[in-house]
Formats: C-alpha cells, structure tokens, sequence
C-alpha cells in the first residue's frame, strides 16, 4: 500500500464516521489539514468569554490555547506550568461551566461514536453537560470500525502511548500492554460514549485528514 493509498482509504473511513456523527445530531465535519481548524474554531472563540481545554496534546499542537489567549480569552487549562495542586484542581471545575471547552477523543467510530477514557474526570464530564459548546479535534488516525473496535484502540494505542508521554508509573507505560490494571496514577478509571448528542451541549467534531495526538 502506498503513501497515497493509505491516506485515501483514512480519509474515506473518516468520511463515513462524520456522516453518522451528523446524523447522530452532532455537528461534524472533515477537514482535510490541521491548518483549517483555527479559522473553523474562530466564530466559537469569538462568542466565548471563558475557554476550557482538557489536556488534549491535539488540541495544543494546534495552538488553540495562544489563539484563545491572543483573543482576550479566560483560559481554564490545568496544563500551565508553575500551578500548585490548588490551583490546578479549581482550573478543572471551572472547565465544567466555561462557555467553551476544547477536547480530542480517544477514539471515534465509523458508526458515529465518541469515546473516552479518563484518569480524573474533568474532560470527560465537560464533554457532556456543562460548556455550552464543545469541540472535539480528531485527527484521521483515530477512527474505528465501531464501538468494540473504539474500546480496543484505547486499550491497545491511545492508553499506553498517552501513560507513556505523561510518564505515569502504570504498567502499560512500561510494557505497551494493557493489564487492566489497578495503578494509583491509571489513566483509564472512567469511560465514557457520547452515542448522540447530548440535549443541552452543543458538540462539533473536527476530523482532520492527518495523523494527530494518540
């Protein structure tokens, strides 16, 4: 399979996952580079006061969090360097109820799905109540078959290469392997199925035709 190939067969998996995502009332679109997202996102960010952002390494290797910033906007992002405990754990309430709360997914499915999992909560909460819109940024490389193929990715991919960069002492950080493990620090103690949008949350969902985050 050739370069061309492999992204022309990602980009008609995602095609399809947006089309059911639509259906399933979210506001879903493909986007074929990383670059389109800022001037998507940007009406969003100009009726926003307050911005949250979950910890997604998508969403900051796209610097929305400087293009909130440079736009006067409140910034929840428990990710700045130099936070005490304190601050970090009221920087993540405050993600429950800001106007807009910026995320990836684990996993999205063909069938229309979105998947998380989470260590704390925070973003997995947000995404269904709270916010008043919610955008999830996803690159192509994320999207499964269906459901069973979501959960699998998260235990097999995203679970481990994300406790690898945060560098959690967990089992899979070390091995690659999930063991569905009992660690202090695991990352995977909630899941959570977004199966259509949620009644008061506006939910758009960005699939980039690029290999983004885990």
């Amino acid at each position: 399979m050739t370069g061309d190939e492999k992204t022309w067969l990602l980009a008609q998996r995602a095609q399809r996952c947006v089309d059911r995502l639509s259906k399933h009332r979210f506001d879903a679109h493909y986007l074929e580079t990383a670059e389109e997202v800022a001037e998507r996102v940007r009406p969003f960010l100009e009726e926003a006061t307050t911005v949250g952002f979950g910890g997604s390494d998508t969403v900051r290797s796209l610097g929305l969090h400087t293009l909130a910033e440079e736009m006067g906007k409140e910034l929840f992002d428990h990710h700045r360097p130099g936070l005490t405990y304190d601050e970090t754990l009221a920087i993540r309430k405050g993600q429950q109820g800001c106007d807009l709360f910026f995320t990836s997914a684990n996993a999205l499915s063909e069938t229309g799905e979105i998947v998380n999992m989470d260590g704390i909560g925070n973003r997995t909460s947000a995404m269904g109540f709270g916010p008043s819109r919610v955008v999830v940024v996803a690159g192509y490389n994320k999207v499964a078959s269906d459901l069973h193929a979501a959960l699998r990715r998260i235990r097999e991919v995203a679970g481990p290469l994300r406790a690898k960069s945060l560098g959690v002492d967990t089992p899979c950080a070390i091995t690659g392997v999930c063991s569905d493990c009992n660690a202090p620090m695991r990352i995977c103690n909630i899941t959570t199925i977004l199966h259509r949008k949620p009644m008061l949350t506006e939910v758009t969902v960005l699939v980039v035709g690029e290999s983004l985050g885990y």
